[in-house]
């Protein structure tokens, strides 16, 4: 078996310094101006700053929503952090989990992967906004009467996509529901009752 191959004792930094030309030139070519001008400074902590933030209208759970955001704000970072709906929770951060994912314009959407100034206009839900006051949506209920939940930190995500499921017409059968819902992990492994869940509002007729 041959050796490796040595490396040089600078490799590694020599590496890291690539990267953060890379990532400067990047920066430059893609960001406005005043950002550019912050790291050409080397005021690299405030070049959040330095982004201009731009008008955004929403429709949020039957509410108007009007504020001014950060171009780079995901849709997810502004429920959160600006809108207070922590129902909808941060997973991965990557879209591979679906913990986050809400209906927009009535399309389920991972909305750590969107940017919020992409909806402009458009009628967003989340789980807050599925119940009819103390009246809680059929699939709610039907994910406490299957106990479709353990730890329940995926459920938020889980119960949107269910909705999209039945509504979207892809719960016909088991496997059906199975696949259309294999983006959405349950470290829990409530898989068998989630699909009960989505199986019970189906046959029942509930309007979702």
């Amino acid at each position: 078996m041959n050796p490796e191959p040595d490396v040089p004792a600078n490799h590694d930094e020599n590496r890291r310094t690539f990267l953060k030309q890379s990532s400067l030139l990047t920066a430059f070519a893609l960001v406005p101006g005043p950002v550019v001008s912050a790291a050409a400074a080397q005021l690299d902590e405030r070049v959040a700053d330095a982004f201009e933030k731009v008008p955004l209208n929403l429709k949020v759970n039957g509410q108007k929503v009007k504020l001014s955001v950060e171009p780079r704000t995901t849709l997810l970072d502004l429920l959160r952090e600006n809108l207070h709906l922590t129902g909808t929770k941060k997973g991965c951060d990557y879209g591979q989990c679906g913990a986050c994912t809400v209906h927009v314009d009535g399309q389920r959407v991972n909305s750590c992967l969107s940017f919020a100034v992409m909806h402009e206009g458009k009628e967003i839900t989340t789980i807050e906004g599925l119940a009819e006051g103390d009246k809680l949506h059929p699939m709610q209920e039907a994910f406490v009467k299957h106990d479709g939940f353990q730890c329940g930190y995926c459920t938020p995500g889980q119960i949107m996509s269910a909705v999209a499921c039945v509504r979207e017409g892809h719960a016909g059968s088991e496997s059906e529901i199975r696949e259309f819902m294999s983006g959405n992990i349950c470290r829990c492994g409530a898989y068998s009752n989630i699909v009960a869940a989505i199986q019970d509002v189906k046959k029942g007729g509930q309007k979702v």
